[in-house]
């Protein structure tokens, strides 16, 4: 069977599938924020295009993404393991093991951030709507949906990252 035609798993073991080879793709000055964090995109594995999964690793310091929301997308979280901190645009919150958060398209800005000496482990759900946009009300940074799975990044005044 030719990799064209080759069926995906029926299954796997998440932690057993490799990350994704680049941790970011905001440009500097924040791709570095990144550095801290691992994902591995298990969706992708069985062809899913409406939506996508995340298994996800904070190290200690590190954080999900920066302070964002999405103007059509939702997404949800489920902590597996860890104690991240959920910080919004109207508060933090700190999460344990067994906990979920969801954000609705146009909500509350959010993110994760590991304040702890401990991995943190989250699955991340988002879905993958056309012509999204996200807005970052703590960082001179935009973002727009070029194309699926392609985001161009500039700053709010519209001028290129470069």
């Amino acid at each position: 069977m030719s990799d064209s035609t080759k069926q995906p798993p029926l299954a796997l073991v998440a932690v057993d599938t490799p990350p994704r080879t680049k941790p970011s793709n905001y440009p500097e000055p924040f791709f570095s924020r990144m550095l801290k964090r691992e994902k591995r995109p298990l969706g992708d594995h069985f062809g899913l295009t409406n939506f996508g999964v995340n298994l996800t690793r904070l190290f200690p310091g590190g954080e999900s993404a920066l302070l964002h929301r999405h103007s059509k997308q939702d997404e949800f979280i489920y902590i597996l393991e860890g104690r991240p901190t959920l910080v919004t645009d109207e508060g933090e919150i700190d999460l344990e093991p067994g906990m979920c958060a969801g954000f609705p398209a146009a909500g509350r800005a959010h993110h994760l951030v590991n304040r702890t000496a401990a991995d943190v482990v989250y699955i991340e759900i988002g879905d993958r709507s056309p012509g999204d946009e996200g807005s970052y009300p703590a960082d001179d940074i935009q973002a727009k949906m070029a194309a699926p799975g392609h985001w161009v990044f500039t700053r709010k005044d519209g001028t290129p990252y470069g």
